[in-house]
């Protein structure tokens, strides 16, 4: 559980905890009080959930502070946002999802002059796992997320007069911004190492624009601001397999993570591909059923990168092939999905995404048989748009702190190392 907003959540929301009735009692002063502080409008409200998890999403005219609480009888999670209006088509409803989850329902409104409410009521305990917030881009607006995961019934009753006695201190209200990306209080007896693989290097440039730029470049430079999150956020140990224009076999890059024995390796690439029109990132696993025909050509490119920069692979007789296929089967397959799903979600709400983002592709990069395993596709160099965002210096961070906030919810799922 992200416990770092609490203290500070729980003393924002003291004069809502203690005065119930502030909205009705100045609904009438709303509409100036929100003018004269030029606070933000609540555009809309969506919840998604499943029995493992929710998501709140806020879209929001600007970026504003916010702050949530715990609360019982009935069982509640209360997220508030410093704004003055809303303006949500659809304040009231069900979570969206086709199986039951921790939510039933929800509530958004107006709970004074410059606060806006939404209440989840809950089926069963559950906490904040991480909340952000994220800038407006493209025709995006700025939006709140908030990520819940269940707790236990103790968990959630601490929480619950842990908030309760911070209402009722004597404390300046001070309204937070976001979680640290990566960040979180799982304690660990020692740092799991993160293994980033900047795609391609050297002779070899990997895809290339009309323009001159190159994929090995805007990958190296996205695997450093990355690593440069993940170390600190304090949780992570985080190797890069090339940190300057220089080559390594694929081979060789499966080794380095092998060797270190890292928990997990993080393959990033942008490329091409005849069609401008395919852009989007997305997320792979290995699989020898690639999910398209797009998704075996990229993989063929890439498998190719050492003969066409003058090496040639090394032959492996099949018997040590089939084990090795084997091992990663029935050993990394479900914990590289796990991985590949928690930077996706990440991801969702932050950039483009290709329609079915988590997919299966033969990258012979991806093929250690002890390391959980997953390939980032940023973008396509082909596509306008993508290159446009690519070479973006925001679209870049903000892209980065979401594929930490995967990883660290990645190892959130997972248990702690013995």
């Amino acid at each position: 559980m992200l416990r770092i907003l609490r203290p500070l959540a729980a003393s924002v929301l003291a004069a809502v905890l203690l005065c119930t009735g502030l909205g009705a009692a100045h609904s009438q002063d709303a509409a100036q009080a929100a003018a004269q502080l030029a606070l933000p409008n609540v555009m809309d409200v969506r919840v998604t959930g499943t029995p493992e998890r929710a998501r709140l999403v806020v879209d929001l005219a600007a970026r504003t502070e916010f702050s949530f609480v715990s609360l019982s009888n009935p069982d509640r999670l209360a997220i508030d946002v410093r704004a003055g209006t809303l303006s949500v088509p659809e304040p009231s409803g069900k979570p969206a999802g086709e199986e039951e989850g921790m939510v039933s329902e929800y509530l958004t409104e107006q709970a004074g002059p410059d606060r806006i409410r939404t209440t989840l009521t809950l089926l069963s305990p559950a906490q904040v796992q991480q909340a952000y917030v994220l800038d407006a881009f493209d025709d995006q607006p700025a939006r709140l997320v908030v990520d819940i995961i269940p707790a236990t019934a103790e968990e959630f009753a601490a929480n619950v007069a842990k908030d309760l006695a911070a209402s009722t201190a004597v404390t300046p209200a001070i309204a937070t911004d976001s979680t640290p990306a990566g960040g979180s209080e799982i304690p660990l007896a020692t740092k799991p190492l993160v293994v980033l693989d900047p795609g391609h290097g050297g002779i070899d440039s990997g895809a290339e624009t009309p323009n001159g730029v190159k994929e090995k470049d805007v990958v190296l430079a996205f695997a450093l601001r990355l690593q440069e999150l993940l170390v600190s956020s304090g949780r992570f140990d985080v190797a890069l397999t090339r940190e300057d224009d220089s080559f390594l076999r694929l081979e060789e890059r499966v080794a380095l993570a092998r060797t270190n024995k890292a928990d997990i390796f993080i393959s990033i690439h942008a490329d091409s591909f005849q069609q401008s029109e395919i852009r989007g990132a997305s997320v792979y696993t290995r699989d020898e059923n690639a999910t398209d025909v797009l998704d075996k050509v990229l993989a063929d490119n890439e498998n190719k990168t050492d003969v066409i920069a003058g090496f040639s692979m090394p032959q492996m007789a099949p018997q040590v092939v089939d084990i090795l296929l084997d091992l990663m089967r029935r050993e990394m397959r479900h914990q590289s999905f796990s991985l590949a799903q928690s930077i996706v979600h990440q991801l969702e709400p932050s950039v483009a995404l290709r329609r079915f983002p988590v997919r299966q592709a033969d990258f012979f990069v991806l093929q250690a048989p002890d390391v959980p395993s997953v390939l980032v596709e940023l973008g396509f160099l082909s596509n306008a748009d993508d290159m446009a965002n690519l070479m973006q210096g925001e679209w870049q961070d903000r892209t980065a702190e979401a594929v930490a906030r995967g990883i660290s919810t990645y190892f959130d799922s997972v248990e702690e190392p013995e």
